[in-house]
């Protein structure tokens, strides 16, 4: 691939590191990271924990991109070709519990962003694609039989998925009144190495080692776990690239399916499905034959609605531009705990 150079915002996070590895191992393009360095960043830490990881291709700055860039990080950025746009806080509970706080971050970032691609544009360095990262969760929960499809309406459940959709709203206005090329894309949960201990593969994880009991996310009943498509970010990496380099489709606010694109997990696990398979994996590493998954099935979203209990959307569409998965949720897991779990990663299981 020719050269190339991407600012992507919240590099440091779980998602965003994992791209830049991506990129690092599968391109040559130079990469400008901006992240805020909130909690959920863990500082340098993961970008320090890459391999592959080059000071040379990757340079790093810091600011709150709920403000204006300021001159000096513009002067830095330089001439880019692309802007990815993943930073954002990502925990429904936040959201739920600091609603005011959350949604004015996620909306005030990518007002940012998008004011910095109008502002190229009219210095006459207009960049070749904006990339909006966002979530299934728009959507908001899936009846039965039902897969989402791009452009379908959105119907979010929570703050965390009403800011996402704000996100996504601002995209359209932007490409429509100043012309933008913009790309959005609508990811399923992922899973990763290096991943924050709150979030459910390495909750899962931990529990397991400990023997402490698992609460899993379930109807009023308990008696149905929540599904997800689960998809590792190795994969989710591998599909923006993908998008990047092979699709020049952009937003257009007559046919709203145009510039969206589904990045979905090959299979539909519920959370109990997954918390065996990661128990599977564990009981592969030697010293862990014997860790057994205790679990209650517990009704989150009777005590706090906003808790999805399923979100699905169609893959077809990424299916049809030529674009599969490179491993599957198996795969996935059982290199994910097996990474994890040697004495030099394990530090990632008690930040």
């Amino acid at each position: 691939m020719m050269s190339k150079k991407i600012l992507i915002t919240g590099g440091n996070g779980f998602v965003g590191h994992h791209v830049i590895e991506h990129l690092l191992k599968n391109t040559d393009w130079n990469i400008i990271n901006i992240d805020k360095m909130s909690y959920a960043s863990l500082g340098f830490d993961r970008l320090k924990d890459i391999k592959a990881y080059d000071e040379k291709r990757v340079l790093n700055l810091t600011t709150d991109l709920t403000k204006p860039l300021s001159e000096g990080v513009k002067k830095e950025v330089g001439e880019i070709d692309y802007i990815l746009n993943i930073a954002s806080e990502s925990h429904v509970d936040n959201s739920i519990t600091n609603p005011r706080e959350f949604v004015d971050n996620n909306v005030q970032l990518v007002l940012t962003m998008l004011e910095y691609a109008r502002e190229l544009k009219s210095i006459g360095k207009p960049i070749n694609r904006f990339i909006q990262f966002s979530t299934d969760e728009v959507y908001g929960t899936a009846p039965k039989d039902v897969n989402y499809k791009e452009g379908d309406r959105y119907n979010p459940g929570n703050p965390y998925s009403a800011s996402k959709a704000m996100q996504e709203c601002l995209c359209y206005a932007y490409s429509n009144t100043y012309q933008l090329p913009i790309q959005i894309t609508n990811t399923m949960n992922v899973l990763g190495e290096r991943q924050h201990p709150e979030k459910y593969l390495p909750l899962c994880m931990n529990k397991i080692i400990s023997g402490d009991t698992l609460s899993i996310h379930s109807n009023p009943e308990r008696t149905k776990a929540g599904t997800r498509f689960y998809i590792h970010a190795r994969n989710v990496a591998d599909a923006l690239l993908y998008i990047m380099t092979n699709v020049d489709e952009t937003l257009d606010n007559i046919d709203s399916d145009k510039g969206k694109f589904h990045i979905v997990g090959e299979k539909e696990l519920d959370n109990l499905e997954l918390a065996k398979l990661i128990q599977k994996s564990v009981n592969k590493v030697k010293g862990y034959e014997d860790k057994k998954l205790v679990y209650e099935m517990t009704d989150f979203h009777s005590s706090r609605p906003g808790h999805d209990l399923a979100y699905r959307m169609s893959g077809k569409k990424m299916e049809s531009l030529g674009w599969y998965h490179p491993t599957t949720i198996e795969e996935s897991i059982d290199k994910i705990v097996k990474w994890t779990l040697q004495e030099e990663n394990k530090k990632w299981l008690s930040l």
